[in-house]
């Protein structure tokens, strides 16, 4: 791993900001390199206001939208909240549905079947609605690309209105509205809100005409956090203040669906780090395996036993998940292995039988072993279907338009895509894909990367640091845990391998005349020799709270050792 120390801000802003807030220069630089440069940022930082939300009608068409569901309501009409079948796609589904059901009753869900409609809208999805007389479709985490198919339902009688976070093309849906902070010509203030965080902000709209305040709205952000987690967007902004509230609703009154989920678990209070692994994936699970739809009774459900029993239907899913995901990756690391593809510039693996709703997880499964923008094929249908993903700071979507005249369709993020080709066109768009990510990335973007916020010393690791850095929390893209190196350090003694086969790294460390402190390495059981015989060595780690028997004690929690 390369090791990045991030530029040190300038002194003298350091002091300014350490004696504005009276913290100590540490804290002031981690705030700096954040963005954060006054008393008043700081506040907004450290205490997230729902007052802070922006106003939902700067958001392009959300006056139109509000309009057309306040007409369909007055008409009666049928609304159809349709959806993707992933996190976001169903925490969206389950937002939209229980708030619009929550005063008016001719609301009905629809999540289209992963391996019979594929992603986003589809014609099979339209023609229920036809054969159900709906009239108006709210599609959350999907749209903004379905542009003949959007035509289609026009055709039909059926109005959309989409509320889409992913990159537009260059033609728009002909939808009533279309709500997309993406949009060139939408000047909302914040453009990284996920599919979910763009639902909430037309039932902020519609409650606000309503006479509604955010406090009686404020219950959905469980699951609007949640989707933020999952969908790796920037915890910075709008999405901060979505997220620590969400966590809130989450610690202290989650809905029933979720309540049946953390049940089960031995886990007093949830960080967005424990809803990305242990919430996420048990949502994410019902689409893979079975249908998102699952994922969505359980989300809306309000009869505790109804739920634990969809909670434990859904276990079963994410059980059957991590046993297929395991064993894909397992074959394809012996592809890329066996067609001595470790040295290109991408890894690119296909076979027909790989269950599809486990590929993205491969897919990223291979980019952490490899460090290589990754794409795992299987047949879906009469075409193949790929997810894709990328390593930091390279756009994968970027690449794959590279490739378009191989594909049938694509779309996704910067670093997470998903696409169909024709079977025949596979070797084609392989070669494509090779040249195109050869030709554009930094050849250091392949190298895996450790950013480092700053340098310090074991003496500065404190209670008192530790509650402030507590403070900076929730964590993800935009505003990571801070990460620190410390030079010199020496094992006390006690390092070890431990776990199974002694695959981490446990140890003890001084620094000079340092009190003591102790540090695991999950996964570096192989850096056990570099420590020993109090050998002086350089560690990147965060700093992090051990509980043991009711002791709760600091420690580090090592990324790498030099």
């Amino acid at each position: 791993m390369r090791w990045t120390i991030k530029p040190k801000p300038k002194q003298e802003d350091i002091d300014t900001l350490a004696n504005a807030l009276n913290v100590d220069s540490l804290v002031a630089q981690l705030l700096l390199q954040r963005g954060i440069s006054t008393f008043e940022e700081a506040k907004h930082f450290f205490r997230p206001q729902l007052s802070d939300l922006h106003d939902p009608f700067l958001m392009k068409d959300m006056d139109i939208a509000v309009e057309r569901i306040e007409e369909a309501i007055a008409n009666g009409e049928n609304i159809l909240v349709y959806g993707d079948y992933d996190v976001d796609g169903t925490t969206a589904v389950a937002l939209m549905s229980s708030y619009l059901l929550s005063y008016y009753p001719n609301v009905a869900t629809y999540i289209p079947d992963r391996y019979d409609e594929g992603y986003g809208v589809s014609f099979k999805g339209i023609d229920f609605a036809e054969d159900n007389d709906f009239t108006l479709i709210v599609a959350l985490d999907c749209g903004v690309k379905a542009i003949d198919k959007v035509a289609y339902a026009k055709e039909k009688g059926i109005d959309f209105i989409i509320c889409d976070h992913h990159r537009p093309g260059t033609i728009l849906p002909s939808a009533v509205a279309v709500l997309d902070p993406k949009r060139e010509d939408c000047s909302y203030p914040y453009d990284e809100l996920c599919g979910c965080g763009v639902g909430f902000k037309l039932i902020q709209a519609l409650g606000s005409r309503r006479g509604e305040t955010i406090d009686d709205v404020v219950y959905h952000l469980d699951l609007v956090a949640t989707a933020i987690g999952a969908d790796i967007v920037p915890i910075t902004g709008e999405n901060r203040i979505l997220a620590y509230y969400g966590l809130q609703v989450i610690n202290q009154q989650p809905r029933i669906g979720f309540k049946a989920i953390i049940d089960q678990i031995n886990k007093k209070e949830l960080t967005i780090t424990d809803v990305v692994f242990i919430i996420a994936p048990r949502i994410n699970a019902a689409g893979r395996m079975k249908h998102g739809q699952h994922a969505v009774n359980l989300l809306t459900e309000t009869n505790m036993d109804q739920a634990i029993q969809f909670a434990s239907e859904i276990e079963k899913f994410n059980t059957d998940r991590r046993g297929l995901d395991q064993e894909i990756t397992i074959e394809a690391l012996g592809q890329i292995q066996e067609n001595e593809e470790q040295e290109g510039f991408t890894s690119v693996v296909y076979k027909d039988t790989w269950h599809k709703g486990v590929i993205g997880i491969v897919a990223s499964r291979l980019t952490e072993t490899y460090y290589r923008p990754t794409l795992v094929f299987t047949k879906s249908g009469d075409k193949l279907a790929a997810s894709a993903r990328s390593v930091r700071g390279f756009d994968v979507y970027n690449a794959l338009e590279g490739c378009s005249d191989y594909i049938e369709q694509f779309g996704g993020h910067k670093y997470a895509a998903g696409l169909t080709l024709l079977e025949e066109q596979y070797n084609n768009f392989k070669h494509q894909f090779e040249k195109v990510v050869k030709e554009t990335i930094d050849p250091q973007m392949l190298i895996p990367e450790i950013t480092i916020d700053a340098v310090i010393e074991l003496k500065d690791i404190n209670p008192k640091l530790m509650r402030i850095l507590k403070q900076f929390a929730p964590f993800g893209p935009g505003n990571m845990s801070p990460v620190f190196m410390a030079e010199n350090l020496q094992d006390t003694g006690y390092a070890k391998g431990v776990g199974k086969e002694e695959a981490h790294l446990k140890l003890s460390v001084v620094q000079q005349d340092s009190h003591k402190i102790d540090g695991i390495g999950f996964n570096m059981g192989d850096k056990l020799s570099l420590v020993t015989g109090r050998k002086p060595f350089n560690a990147v780690f965060s700093i992090d709270e051990n509980e043991w028997q009711g002791n709760v004690s600091l420690q580090l929690k090592l990324k790498d050792i030099k």
